[in-house]
């Protein structure tokens, strides 16, 4: 039993001895230590010892498992230090390597233009109103008095989808579904996405941003919108702005006029902002034509109102002086982290 015992106890450690791995090592133990080891089937065979011989041999059996654990727990120390230290030198990490930025991002300009214009005719005591951009003709042309010959309505100047149906060509048609609730008096912007079959270039887009505004109530006139539009530039571009009004024409507004304000570049003097004229135009306004009180609902001779719109592009463009409007639709972040 002696000669066995020591023969196992060798021949244990010398596989341990020969392994080089923790999963070699691990076999080993379940080879000689575990339930169907060798070592456990020696002390299953001490039935088969005299008795007066067992505790001899029994000593002999907690000897040779000692000295196999023992081996065991040395090898798997010296494997485990190893394998940590192939690690740590294959996952070196450079502490004086910059960190990762977190690219936070933030508001495009059109949004931030947005924002300031809405500021303003909220502090004038306007509420902002949104519509549908997919819009029936009804409320994008003859609602705004502009009949079925008219040149807006031509295929080369608006999307249509059906003969009913067209993308809006401007925000307005959500001021006539405003004027048709009947609750007056209104004050409003309608800013939006809309679509005109234009060219691409430096100041054109199939798809571009209006801004609309509408005041209806009892002894609305001129004098009301001229005070409107001009602390409206005061706030926008600067308080020494003057606007100047020159007479215009659109369908839904009568009188109409365009609207310029003096250079914020140069005050008026001349410069390449303003191609040296001193003056930038801004928007379009007027009062609202009778017709177009009359077909919402509205009667005319009791009530009164104007209306305004600006590009929310124009916008951007002229107060950040970005000379080309496909900038803003480029996604180049170069461009968009000056904002």
């Amino acid at each position: 039993m002696k000669e066995k015992l020591k023969a196992i106890r060798d021949e244990a450690i010398t596989k341990i001895q020969q392994s080089g791995s923790l999963d070699k090592l691990n076999e080993i133990r379940v080879a000689y230590l575990g339930k169907k080891g060798e070592l456990t089937e020696v002390l299953k065979g001490m039935k088969s010892v005299a008795p007066e011989d067992r505790p001899k041999v029994g000593q002999l059996v907690n000897e040779t498992r000692t000295a196999i654990e023992e081996k065991l727990e040395e090898l798997k120390t010296q494997l485990a230090k190893a394998a940590r230290e192939a690690q740590l030198k294959s996952e070196v990490i450079d502490v004086t390597l910059p960190a990762k930025k977190n690219n936070v991002g933030h508001r495009h300009p059109n949004t931030i233009a947005l924002e300031e214009v809405e500021r303003i005719f909220i502090g004038m005591g306007y509420e902002v109103v949104e519509g549908p951009e997919v819009e029936y003709d009804y409320y994008n042309f003859e609602a705004l008095n502009i009949p079925a010959n008219h040149p807006a309505k031509d295929e080369q100047d608006t999307f249509y989808i059906n003969d009913q149906i067209v993308l809006r060509t401007q925000t307005s048609p959500v001021q006539v579904r405003e004027m048709e609730k009947g609750k007056l008096p209104i004050r409003m912007i309608a800013p939006g996405r809309v679509f005109r079959s234009d060219e691409v270039d430096a100041t054109h887009s199939p798809s571009f941003h209006q801004i609309e505004g509408l005041v209806i109530d009892k002894n609305i006139t001129f004098a009301d919108l001229k005070g409107t539009l001009e602390q409206f530039a005061k706030e926008l571009f600067g308080e020494h702005t003057k606007v100047k009004f020159r007479p215009h024409h659109f369908p839904f507004t009568e009188p109409s006029a365009e609207v310029d304000v003096t250079c914020f570049k140069c005050g008026g003097k001349g410069c390449r902002m303003c191609k040296g004229e001193g003056w930038i135009e801004i928007l379009g306004c007027g009062m609202v034509h009778p017709r177009v009180l009359r077909m919402s609902g509205i009667n005319p001779e009791e009530y009164s109102g104007f209306a305004f719109g600006v590009g929310l592009e124009r916008i951007a463009l002229l107060k950040y002086e970005i000379d080309d409007m496909r900038l803003l639709y480029e996604n180049d972040s170069r461009f968009l982290s000056q904002f």
